[in-house]
Parts: structure tokens; sequence; C-alpha cells
């Protein structure tokens, strides 16, 4: 299973449908990563979607059959944990992935942070040399998009 993240053309905002919760962890206590899967472009690819808390309500509501006893979980789990991060998973055959069914999600790319200024530090020159050094590729690769994502809004597919 390939990252989301490396199967986009660009980093804009955009769609993606036939998701699968198949982890809901909770960092602290409104804050919320969702492990999903989804298809893109005819393969699977996982990702991780950081969310409020409050989002998290309304993809549960959007979880079909599974709706009320994915709450259930949640709330148990928030009464219960001690230790934070708090993981739920599903990716057994007692709890098997929840689907979304007729969801379709905007997501948006994040970004690694940037590393803090230290006060002292000099400023680099830039360099416009075309010899790729191993510094100057890890700088590169420290500001691509990670596979972490944010909810920009949920749409419902209406069948008349």
């Amino acid at each position: 299973m390939r990252r989301l993240i490396d199967a986009l053309a660009d980093d804009t905002d955009f769609f993606i449908e036939q998701v699968q919760i198949t982890a809901i962890v909770f960092d602290t206590s409104d804050d919320v990563t969702i492990w999903a899967t989804t298809y893109f472009d005819q393969e699977p690819h996982f990702f991780h979607l950081g969310l409020p808390f409050q989002q998290l309500d309304l993809l549960l509501r959007l979880a079909g059959s599974r709706a009320e006893a994915l709450q259930e979980d949640v709330a148990d789990a928030l009464a219960t944990v001690r230790e934070w991060p708090c993981l739920l998973e599903y990716t057994t055959a007692a709890d098997p992935p929840v689907p979304l069914p007729n969801v379709a999600l905007k997501l948006s790319c994040t970004y690694p942070a940037d590393e803090p200024y230290e006060e002292g530090e000099e400023d680099e020159t830039f360099d416009i040399s075309m010899a790729a050094d191993t510094e100057e590729a890890e700088e590169y690769e420290g500001s691509q998009p990670h596979n972490i994502f944010y909810l920009e809004g949920v749409f419902l597919r209406v069948e008349p």
C-alpha cells in the first residue's frame, strides 16, 4: 500500500472517496488523528488526517450502520484513557476498517514545521549552483508535504 501524498501531482486541495478508517488516535483531549485508507487511481493508499475533536464526531456520524458503536468506542476510550496518545484500531476480523459510505472528503496537504530560528544565527546566502549536495537535498525533503492532511470539507453523495 502506498502513501497518498506520493500519488498527488501537486499539493493543492483535493477530494477523495472510498475512505475507510483503520485507527483513531487521540493525541490530546481535543486533538485527533485518523489513520485511513482510500483508493486513488484504482490503487490502495493510506494517509493520516489531523482533526479537531468536533470534526471526528461529524465523521463518526457518517459511518453508516457502525456510527453508534463507534461513538460508544470513542466515549469509552476518552472516559478511561490514562496516557496520551490513545489508540483505537479497526484492522481485525472482529473490528474491521470503518467505511464512510457516500462520503467525499476535501483534504489539504500539511508541511513539517520549520526549525525554530536561533538568536545569533547568521542568515545563509542563497546558492544557485546546480550541484545537488546532500545537505541541500535534505533541506528540500524537509519542505515537502508529508502524509498527514487537514480536513477542508465533508461532502455527501445524494442518490436520486
